[in-house]
């Protein structure tokens, strides 16, 4: 396993720069690891943790444990917070880490002299011991770990859109097989593509019919 001083400086060769929440997240992602009892970095797919934001935070423990969205072993469900739940796909064991609730505050006891905020919290992060920085909590996923890991080589088409889904992230409605957006659960909306870019609109109706009531009732 790296030491803390290789993690940070990895991390930081990818901002230019070394900020709190790249330390939190380097830190957060050696005691996750730890507390299944699982060696980091990993080259395997045994690890997979849960992200609850992005930014600095996830390149700091995405270096330290060797995770990657890429690999499938690291996600983001968006909560906006500070946090990650680390899982061992073998046994299925998960705990969620975050800051302690004061640790701003503690972070000046770490770095004696130091009278500017941000510095001390650069500093007092990689100096605090686990129990002062971290809560480590077991926790039990809502959602079956095999259903998230999926299966390799599982595709199917919408039967709206005609989109390929992979990782079995279909819905069915009956015998249709529905791709989220096409359910209504979509983070846009199709928009004509303006005529000025020499492209004519879309007159597919499946671009439009996806987000029709009456296409989630099939």
């Amino acid at each position: 396993m790296r030491n803390l001083e290789t993690i940070l400086n990895e991390s930081a060769s990818r901002h230019r720069h070394l900020c709190p929440r790249q330390v939190l997240g380097a830190r957060m992602g050696l005691a996750g690891a730890a507390a299944l009892g699982l060696t980091i970095p990993r080259t395997d797919k045994r690890l997979l943790i849960i992200l609850e934001t992005d930014g600095c935070f996830a390149d700091g423990l995405e270096v330290a444990t060797g995770c990657t969205v890429g690999h499938r072993t690291l996600k983001v469900v968006d909560y906006g917070k500070v946090a990650a739940t680390f899982i061992d796909v073998k046994t299925e064991q998960a705990i969620r880490a975050a800051p302690q609730l004061d640790v701003r505050e503690k972070s000046w006891q770490f770095a004696p002299g130091e009278t500017r905020h941000y510095f001390a919290q650069l500093v007092g992060y990689q100096q605090m011991p686990d129990k002062e920085l971290l809560t480590l909590q077991p926790v039990h996923l809502q959602t079956p770990i095999s259903q998230i890991v999926s299966r390799p080589g599982v595709r199917v088409n919408c039967t709206a859109c005609g989109e390929e889904i992979m990782n079995e992230r279909e819905v069915w409605r009956g015998a249709a097989a529905l791709c989220q957006s096409c359910t209504g659960n979509s983070y846009y909306l199709p928009t004509p593509l303006p005529l000025s870019r020499g492209m004519p609109a879309s007159s597919d109706p499946t671009l439009t019919r996806c987000h029709n009531d009456s296409m989630i009732q099939l």
